[in-house]
């Protein structure tokens, strides 16, 4: 299948869930989000090409920079290589599982998760609180890609500075996307103007994101569908070159 025939899907995490741009052969991209990742995977096609902006195949272990891929994007990446999170041990993901209902049991959550992470890593190392905001729902894609295994040829990681920085000729994006959690505008407008070099219209991108997703979310997801594409067409490269394998037998590597 080419990326011509393919329905071609990038997604990034938000607030709501899930924000997806799709795009189907000779159509205009739409954009929308969705409340768990099952419920976006069953608005598609079953041949759908996916890329996401998440970690897939978790490390019984954590080495020096995380699983692997994290090392070997971020010097690609130069200021934004601190967007790449290193991610911890499988056994750190799932150290609690709970809903947080208070805040004080979310901090303690991390806690836990940062003691067993220390004891899974070499050289030992906790868990940063980015990393852990999106514990949750690396499991929810995690307990995808076990339970059915059908999905590892279709959903793939990817990430969005990497992505931004193959599309502009293997140059990273000069300006950052927030400051101090804010959006930065003109990171932003920086991001626009290489999308649409990349066949966005101007109008799709300015549109106001979905409810429950933010503006940089959008950016991101939009991006992934155009990595999604250089998949699906054969163009697209994964680091490691040789993807990893987890315990599970999920590939491990970030496309781009």
């Amino acid at each position: 299948m080419t990326s011509t025939e393919a329905v071609l899907v990038g997604v990034d995490g938000c607030k709501a869930g899930w924000i997806a741009v799709r795009r189907a052969s000779g159509m205009a991209p739409s954009v929308g989000v969705f409340a768990t990742f099952t419920a976006l995977l069953a608005s598609l096609p079953t041949d759908t090409v996916i890329a996401v902006d998440m970690p897939i195949g978790l490390p019984e272990f954590s080495g020096k920079g995380g699983r692997g891929p994290e090392a070997l994007v971020r010097p690609l990446l130069g200021a934004r290589q601190s967007s790449v999170f290193s991610i911890p041990s499988r056994a750190a993901l799932y150290a609690d599982t709970n809903g947080f209902t208070t805040i004080e049991a979310w901090y303690a959550a991390h806690i836990r998760a940062s003691e067993v992470a220390m004891t899974t890593s070499d050289p030992p190392r906790g868990v940063s609180i980015q990393a852990f905001g999106i514990f949750a729902k690396i499991r929810e894609i995690d307990a995808l890609l076990i339970a059915r295994p059908d999905l590892r040829g279709r959903v793939y990681e990817s990430h969005p500075e990497v992505a931004f920085c193959r599309l502009n000729g293997d140059q990273a994006m000069q300006l950052p996307k927030k400051i101090k959690g804010s959006v930065n505008p003109a990171g932003m407008t920086e991001r626009k103007a290489l999308l649409c070099r990349h066949g966005y219209e101007t109008g799709f991108l300015d549109q106001p994101p979905p409810r429950g997703a933010a503006a940089d979310d959008f950016l991101d997801a939009a991006a992934m569908m155009l990595i999604a594409g250089r998949i699906a067409s054969g163009e697209a490269r994964p680091l490691p070159d040789q993807p990893g394998r987890d315990s599970f037998g999920i590939p491990v590597a970030i496309w781009a």
